[in-house]
């Protein structure tokens, strides 16, 4: 495995002509340089995320016409409509979208730190710790559903702390070390989470299976809320640091002649992309492959190098709740989320890897 792609392998092209650019002047005293295609890619996506939305919201065991749904979103209809689209619908796809949102832009932070596609939380572990830390809480502590989440979060910064530490060498990350690093650690704590299974009680082990899929189901207000406001702060975080992440794909001699503090960048965008990965996983699971092909597929549509965090949240965005419509609508049973973009992450990732071989050969 090479430490550094190229940018047909990543999935990103040249950079297009200054003409593709427009500068928008904010009060007159801020003026910030946007990608017309990448805004809008971004806003495509976005309008995509409310029309699903919407047709998730309005089916289901009980149907509600589209008008309906929008009415009950703005406050009126009646109290049945409402108590279903706001009480029972709604949380679980705002939970979707949030979940999808961090794990698209956690993707694209850790595939261009790693500069390899397979940069991907997923692969490097930062998922499997926050599993580790819940399947603890619930086997063990038997801890009620605040606690398994705060016990995920946990795990996950424990499980990247220990990964960043490992893959630390001559003053440095290598991404190709964090990967290598990532894989094995993910590996010893898969087969940690097994042996927990089969130490617990029978309800304790089911519980723990179910949430290890990775689920929407019986999603409240309660994890929206906090979810919400964590994606409220380390979202802009993010983009602020953006930059930084750009520079850094260049390698880390060039950044540092660019006036590039490296290692205090690369840092800031790890911790704060595995918070998203640690509140994502907390609220509905280890949720596989979502922050693998997300970051991907928005480089493909919006043809721009660089961490595109904007793109690969909306993608992410999208990618939940139409997954969890699948896993709802294709099947006479009902599956949880995590079995559908496994499955479809699984294809996308042998795609990936063929893709990657045909290069080399």
């Amino acid at each position: 495995m090479t430490s550094v792609l190229s940018r047909r392998d990543t999935g990103a092209r040249a950079p297009r002509p200054a003409a593709h650019f427009r500068v928008v002047r904010i009060g007159g005293l801020l003026a910030v340089r946007v990608r017309v295609r990448s805004v809008a890619v971004c806003a495509v996506l976005l309008a995509s995320v409310v029309a699903v939305g919407l047709y998730t919201l309005a089916t289901g065991d009980y149907r509600i016409p589209v008008a309906d749904v929008v009415r009950a979103l703005l406050g009126s209809g009646d109290h049945a409509t409402r108590f279903v689209v706001e009480g029972l619908r709604l949380p679980r796809l705002l939970t979707g979208v949030l979940v999808g949102g961090a794990l698209g832009a956690a993707g694209a932070v850790f595939q261009s730190i790693t500069r390899n596609p397979l940069g991907s939380p997923d692969v490097i572990g930062f998922g499997t710790g926050s599993a580790t830390g819940a399947v603890v809480c619930l086997v063990v502590v038997h801890g009620s559903p605040a606690a398994v989440s705060a016990s995920a979060v946990a795990g996950g910064l424990l499980t990247a702390t220990a990964v960043y530490l490992l893959a630390f060498r001559r003053r440095s990350v290598q991404g190709f070390r964090l990967i290598l690093v990532g894989i094995g650690v993910t590996g010893m704590l898969t087969a940690f989470n097994q042996w927990m299974l089969t130490r617990a009680s029978l309800n304790d082990a089911l519980t723990a299976q179910v949430w290890l899929t990775g689920s929407l189901n019986s999603r409240s207000w309660s994890q929206v809320v906090p979810l919400a406001a964590a994606m409220a702060v380390l979202l802009p975080l993010l983009l602020l640091v953006n930059r930084g992440g750009n520079l850094l794909e260049m390698g880390d001699d060039s950044a540092h002649a660019l006036g590039l503090s490296v290692e205090r960048t690369r840092l800031t965008l790890v911790v704060t992309a595995v918070a998203l990965v640690a509140v994502a996983t907390a609220s509905a699971g280890p949720v596989t492959f979502v922050a693998l092909a997300a970051p991907q597929l928005a480089r493909r549509l919006t043809r721009a190098p660089g961490v595109g965090i904007g793109p690969a949240a909306a993608m992410g965005a999208l990618i939940m709740p139409v997954s969890d419509l699948a896993a709802q609508r294709a099947l006479p049973t009902e599956l949880p989320v995590g079995v559908a973009t496994g499955a479809v992450g699984g294809l996308y990732l042998i795609f990936l890897l063929a893709r990657q071989y045909r290069r080399g050969r």
